[in-house]
């Protein structure tokens, strides 16, 4: 029986994580679990799996839970917001899996490498803040890093089909999100609720806007960078909307070999999870007559310019990933508390990166600062944009 720790169990990763293991019991345990603050799914988590110990960032959300908990129950409750790493590096877990949101995921992913635990990634971040810091100390500690995202499964199961040396291309697929047929003008009058409608996937609000962007292929550009070694200018980007191939590597040959299968996130998670072996998940299977068409085309860089602020970002190197990402998350936040709108955020992101001097990562405390002070940055110009957009409100009612 694999023993395995949760970081971000009420996620939708989270979730889809715990629905595999739920249908494998015998193959796999949950020995540690860290949440943000939703304490009352947690409680009905911890009933279900009886985890030796959970996190929660918020102290007193972590007391809360402490105090509400029946005599009986053994798990030990923990808070804090450097908890999540003593779940991440917790001894009785095999592997862990990294799936917080956003930067919050890159010091406890460490705390996993560092304690010699697999990961099972799929907070993206982690590499697009600290890509060769983490990879080298995952190398020097002989952790394996199993990619979870539906996209680096199908790259990291594509790769079989050849050696390194013999790899082309590897060709990332995107949905497009919800506005892949919209002008790039209509999106300045893009609602929350529209941004957080995908049309193929079930995500958390984060994520889904990303995808709305489009910058989370342009995280995805970077992880890939960094996960399969291959060049910046070997990473293409292809919009699919059908969301059947998950990703393609092509080989020198001209062979092009793609991973093909139902958007549910429980398949890559399942492969990763039971690697090398495959399980049977027991759902819904590809039927390709039913799909129907499968299209594929490039991406409008003018509509969707997160993809090309990634690609500046990972050309750049140093800490700019680093600071491309932490102002695309406080650039996100701002969007779903409507204090700017949908086009705004990529242009949070270009503005903080001018601001910012390019430094390098020569470690996980400097790449640490660059996300605090991009954060702080962004936070300015997003005041400067939130202004603006409420003098024109005000105009419309005058």
């Amino acid at each position: 029986m694999k023993s395995i720790s949760l970081l971000g169990s009420t996620g939708s990763i989270g979730k889809n994580v715990l629905e595999v293991v739920r249908s494998h019991p015998g193959r796999f345990r949950v020995v540690g679990m860290s949440v943000g603050s939703n304490i009352e799914l947690l409680r009905q988590q911890m009933e279900a799996f009886a985890p030796l110990m959970v996190s929660v960032a918020d102290p007193e959300a972590a007391e809360k839970l402490k105090n509400s908990l029946p005599p009986d129950m053994a798990t030990t409750v923990i808070g804090g917001s450097d908890a999540a790493k003593k779940i991440a590096a917790i001894p009785e877990a095999e592997v862990t899996v990294s799936a917080m949101v956003g930067g919050a995921g890159l010091l406890p992913t460490m705390a996993a490498i560092e304690a010699g635990k697999d990961i099972a990634l799929a907070n993206k971040e982690t590499l697009v803040m600290a890509g060769d810091l983490v990879i080298r100390r995952a190398e020097e500690k002989g952790v394996k890093i199993l990619p979870v995202d539906s996209e680096h499964s199908a790259i990291f199961q594509c790769l079989t089909a050849g050696r390194e040396n013999e790899v082309k291309k590897i060709i990332l697929t995107a949905s497009g999100g919800p506005f892949i047929n919209r002008s790039p003008q209509s999106l300045w009058d893009v609602s929350r609720e529209e941004a957080l409608a995908h049309p193929n996937w079930d995500m958390g609000a984060k994520i889904s806007i990303d995808s709305a962007t489009m910058m989370n292929k342009g995280l995805e550009i970077i992880e890939a960078f960094h996960l399969f070694g291959v060049a910046l200018e070997d990473i293409e980007v292809l919009v699919h909307p059908q969301s059947i191939v998950h990703s393609m590597v092509e080989f020198r040959d001209g062979s092009i070999i793609s991973h093909m299968g139902v958007p549910d996130m429980r398949i890559p998670i399942a492969h990763a999870l039971a690697w090398p072996e495959r399980i049977d998940l027991g759902m819904e299977r590809l039927n390709l007559v039913r799909a129907g068409d499968l299209s594929f085309f490039r991406p409008d860089f003018k509509k969707f310019p997160a993809l090309k602020l990634a690609y500046q970002a990972a050309k750049i190197g140093g800490t700019m990933p680093a600071v491309m990402n932490g102002a695309n998350e406080v650039a996100v936040a701002a969007f779903l508390d409507e204090k700017i709108r949908f086009p705004e955020i990529p242009l949070v992101v270009a503005e903080t990166m001018d601001r910012s001097v390019k430094a390098e990562a020569g470690s996980i405390r400097a790449v640490v600062a660059a996300d605090l002070a991009a954060r702080m940055q962004a936070e300015a110009v997003v005041e400067a944009f939130s202004l603006n957009l409420e003098q024109k409100r005000e105009k419309k009612v005058t």
